[in-house]
C-alpha cells in the first residue's frame, strides 16, 4: 500500500523538469574555475576584449569538442592556450588585406596654418590688452566672449540690465581696437 507522501513527491517529481544533463560536468567546473585567467590570456593576442570573449568562446567550444580524447586533464590549460593561439593565428591569416604596398608613399599636401607661435603672441597680447581694462568692462567682456554667455547671462550674472552690459561691452571693444599691442599685430 502506498503512502500518500509517496505519490505526492511521485507526482510532483513528473511535474518538474529534469534539470540538463551535461555529458562532461568536469569541464563546467574547468570553465569556472579557470574562465578569468584564460579570458586574459585571450586578451593579450587581441587589442578588443570583445575579439577576446569570442576567441575564448571557440577555443572552448574546441576544447569541449575534444574533451574526451584528452588524457591528461592537469594539462588542460596548455591545451586551452594553445586553441587560443592556433585559432587567433588562423583568424589573422583569413583577415582581408586593404593595404598594398607600393614603391613610393603618397605624399600629404601640408595645408598652410597659422604658425603656433604667432598665434600664442595674439593670444598673450589679447590677455594683456583685456587685463588693461576696467574691472567692470573686463567681467563683461570675458563673461561674453571667453565664457561664451549671451547679454542676458552675463548681465544676471555680474546683476544689471542689459543694456548696461551692450554699452560697456561696446566701450570695451573700442578700447582694444585701439590698444598699441594689437594694432601692432594686426
Amino acid at each position: 500500500m502506498r503512502t500518500p507522501g509517496a505519490s505526492g513527491c511521485a507526482a510532483h517529481a513528473a511535474r518538474t523538469p529534469a534539470a540538463p544533463h551535461l555529458p562532461y560536468p568536469s569541464f563546467t567546473s574547468f570553465v569556472q574555475a579557470r574562465g578569468p585567467v584564460l579570458l586574459r590570456a585571450a586578451r593579450s593576442l587581441t587589442a578588443n576584449p570583445s575579439d577576446a570573449e569570442d576567441l575564448l568562446q571557440t577555443a572552448l567550444t574546441k576544447t569541449y569538442v575534444a574533451w574526451d580524447r584528452i588524457e591528461d586533464h592537469r594539462a588542460l590549460d596548455g591545451y586551452v592556450r594553445r586553441a587560443l593561439l592556433n585559432t587567433r593565428t588562423s583568424q589573422w591569416r583569413k583577415r582581408k588585406v586593404d593595404e598594398f604596398a607600393c614603391d613610393e608613399l603618397p605624399e600629404q599636401e601640408a595645408v598652410p596654418g597659422p604658425d603656433p607661435a604667432e598665434r600664442q603672441s595674439l593670444h598673450d597680447a589679447m590677455w594683456r590688452a583685456v587685463l588693461k581694462l576696467p574691472a567692470r568692462q573686463r567681467a563683461m567682456v570675458v563673461l561674453r566672449y571667453y565664457e561664451d554667455l549671451s547679454e542676458a547671462q552675463t548681465a544676471e550674472v555680474l546683476g544689471v540690465s542689459v543694456g548696461t552690459v551692450k554699452s560697456a561691452v561696446s566701450r570695451a571693444l573700442g578700447k582694444l581696437r585701439q590698444d598699441p599691442e594689437l594694432i601692432s599685430d594686426r
